[in-house]
C-alpha cells in the first residue's frame, strides 16, 4: 500500500509559488515537487475561509453538505459526526494515520479519524483548558518569557514585521520537527497518512528576520496589487483603519511589507519542507510515497483593496495544487492540468490511488485519470461552484462558478454580479456584467447557478431566476443539523447566537 503525504498551508494564493509562474518569490522545494509531479493550473476552494475549506477537504463533500458555509452568520465549528473523512476511511483501510499543525476541529482535541494529531492552532483556545502542543512548547522554550502572540500583530492583520522569537521557535518550523519526529515514530508495519498543516503563510505576517528581509529588499519587485474598474466599492476609509480591516485603500508601504512577510512566509516554509523531502529520501520513502501539496483558502493582498478571504476573487479562491505520484510523473503524463478542480476532489483521488472504495455522498471527482493524461470525467463536469455565507459584511456573501476560463458572481444580499474573462484578465479587472456585448456569456453562467440552486429549495431561486436575499434569515444547510444530531457531542455549550466563531485565527 503506498504512503500517502497531505502537506497543507493555509491561506496561499496560487501565484504565490514559482512553478505558478511568480518570478520574484522563491520556492525551490516546492517547484522541484511540481518538476516531478503534476501541477493544476485552475485549482479552487469551495469556500474561501478556514472551517468550510477544510471540511470539504476532510469529507470530499461540497460545504452544503457538510453543512458548513463559511465562517460566521450562524455558522457553528466544525464539529464531528461526519459519515466518513479522509483520515478515517484510510485508517480503516489499515493506514497509520497522523495530523500534524493546524486542524481547526471542535472540540479542539477531536480526532475526526486519525489516530493521532499534534497541534498548532495558533491563537484559538475554544475549548475549557485547551492549549495547543505549540504553544505549551513554546512557553517552555521561552520560559515562560514571552508568548506566540508577544510581537503584537493579529491573527487577520494585515500588519507585517519580523518574528519576535529565535527562528527555531516559529511555528512553520516546529510544524516539520514534528512532521519529522512522526517519522521517526510510525508504525513501520502499516502505510502511514501523514497531514502536515502548517499555519502560514496565513496572518501575521511575521516571517522570520532573514526571510522578511530578503523580500523587504525587494520592494521595487514585490508585484502590485491588482486594480480595476470596480475597486472604488472597497474605498471604505473607516474599516481601512482597523489593524485587522478587511478592506480600504492602505498605503503603498503598508502593501509592500505585508507582502514582503507573506512572501517570506512562504519561502521559510518551502525551506522547511527541503527538510522533510530530505528526511523522506533519506528514508527512501520520497521517491514511493504520494505527496500532495495544496492550500485551504488564498489572501487578497490588497487586491482590488481587499484584505483576507472569503471571496470568490483569484487571489481568495484559487489555490495551488501539486500531486506527486509514486515514482514521479510518468513521461506520457501531463506536468499541468488546466480543467478546473476543487478541494474536495482531493478525498477521492487519494482513496482510489490507495485502492479504499470511496464511500458514498462523495461530491469530488477522483484526479486519478487526469494524473494519467484523462482529463475527460473533469471535462464532463465542465465548471466548479463555490460559496461563502456572511462574514465581514452581508455584501460579502457570495456564490460562484468558474471552468479556468469565466468565472460569474452572484451576491445574494446586494442581487449584484460580476462576470470575469480568466482567460487574459486573470487579475479580475474588467467587470463584463453590465457590458452588452457580454450579455449571452452572462445569462449562461447565470442559469448554471440557478440549476445548480434550484436543488436546495432554499429560497436562492424560483427556478428561473436568482432571488435576492436582503432582509432575509441567514442561508443554512439542513445538513450541518443533521450532523449535529448525530454527533454525541453537545455543541450548544460553544455556538454564539451572534456571529459564530470567534475571528481570532481563522
Amino acid at each position: 500500500m503506498t504512503n500517502i503525504i497531505l502537506i497543507m498551508t493555509d491561506q496561499h494564493r496560487a501565484d504565490a509559488l514559482g512553478c505558478y509562474g511568480n518570478d520574484v518569490i522563491e520556492t525551490p522545494n516546492l517547484d522541484y515537487l511540481a518538476s516531478v509531479g503534476t501541477r493544476f493550473a485552475h485549482a479552487y476552494t469551495p469556500s474561501p475561509s478556514c472551517v468550510p475549506a477544510r471540511a470539504a477537504l476532510m469529507t470530499g463533500m461540497e460545504p452544503w453538505h457538510t453543512g458548513i458555509l463559511g465562517m460566521g452568520a450562524g455558522q457553528g465549528p466544525m464539529g464531528v459526526g461526519f459519515e466518513h473523512t479522509l483520515p478515517g476511511e484510510l485508517a480503516k483501510a489499515g493506514y497509520h494515520a497522523a495530523g500534524v499543525g493546524k486542524m481547526h476541529f471542535y472540540p479542539q482535541r477531536a480526532l475526526n479519524g486519525f489516530h493521532e494529531t499534534v497541534l498548532d492552532e495558533s491563537g484559538r483556545e475554544e475549548d475549557p483548558g485547551f492549549v495547543s502542543d505549540y504553544r505549551a512548547w513554546f512557553r517552555q522554550q521561552s520560559g515562560g518569557r514571552y508568548d506566540i502572540v508577544d510581537h503584537g500583530i493579529g491573527w487577520n492583520s494585515w500588519m507585517a514585521r519580523p518574528y519576535h522569537a529565535p527562528e527555531w521557535m516559529h511555528p512553520s518550523t516546529w510544524t516539520v520537527n514534528e512532521a519529522i519526529r512522526f517519522l521517526g515514530r510510525r508504525d513501520p508495519s502499516r502505510p502511514f497518512f501523514l497531514k502536515v498543516s502548517f499555519a502560514r503563510p496565513h496572518s501575521p505576517y511575521d516571517a522570520p528576520q532573514p526571510y522578511y528581509d530578503r523580500y523587504l529588499r525587494q520592494e521595487e519587485k514585490l508585484p502590485a496589487p491588482y486594480r480595476g474598474d470596480w475597486d472604488d466599492r472597497h474605498d471604505d476609509l473607516a474599516e481601512a483603519l482597523r489593524p485587522d480591516a478587511w478592506r480600504g485603500v492602505k498605503r503603498e508601504a503598508d502593501i509592500r511589507q505585508a507582502r514582503a512577510g507573506y512572501y517570506g512566509s512562504i519561502t521559510h516554509i518551502d525551506h522547511q519542507l527541503g527538510r522533510l523531502f530530505e528526511r523522506l529520501k533519506k528514508e527512501k520513502l520520497f521517491d514511493s510515497a504520494l505527496i500532495v501539496f495544496v492550500s485551504d483558502h488564498g489572501d487578497m493582498l490588497g487586491d482590488h483593496h481587499l484584505w483576507r478571504k472569503t471571496y470568490a476573487y483569484e487571489g481568495s479562491a484559487r489555490i495551488p495544487l501539486i500531486v506527486k505520484v509514486p515514482g514521479g510523473r510518468p513521461a506520457d503524463a501531463p506536468a499541468v492540468v488546466e480543467a478546473p478542480v476543487v478541494l474536495q476532489d482531493i478525498l477521492p483521488t487519494l482513496l482510489e490511488a490507495a485502492g479504499v472504495p470511496i464511500p458514498p455522498g462523495v461530491d469530488g471527482l477522483s484526479l486519478g485519470g487526469a494524473l494519467r493524461g484523462d482529463a475527460s470525467g473533469l471535462a464532463e463536469r465542465g465548471y466548479i461552484h463555490g460559496e461563502h455565507s456572511t462574514c465581514y459584511s452581508e455584501e460579502q456573501e457570495m456564490q460562484y462558478m468558474t471552468d479556468g476560463a469565466f468565472k460569474y458572481i452572484w451576491f445574494p444580499r446586494l442581487g449584484t454580479e460580476q462576470l470575469f474573462d480568466l482567460r487574459g484578465d486573470l487579475s479580475e479587472s474588467e467587470d463584463l456584467a453590465a457590458k452588452p456585448e457580454w450579455r449571452g456569456e452572462l445569462l449562461r453562467w447565470r442559469g448554471r447557478l440557478v440549476r445548480k440552486l434550484s436543488a436546495r429549495d432554499a429560497g436562492l431561486t424560483d427556478g428561473d431566476e436568482l432571488v435576492c436575499q436582503a432582509g432575509k434569515p441567514y442561508l443554512a444547510s439542513p445538513h450541518y443539523e443533521a450532523r449535529r444530531r448525530r454527533a454525541a457531542f453537545d455543541w450548544a455549550s460553544w455556538t454564539r447566537k451572534d456571529a459564530g466563531p470567534p475571528a481570532k485565527g481563522e
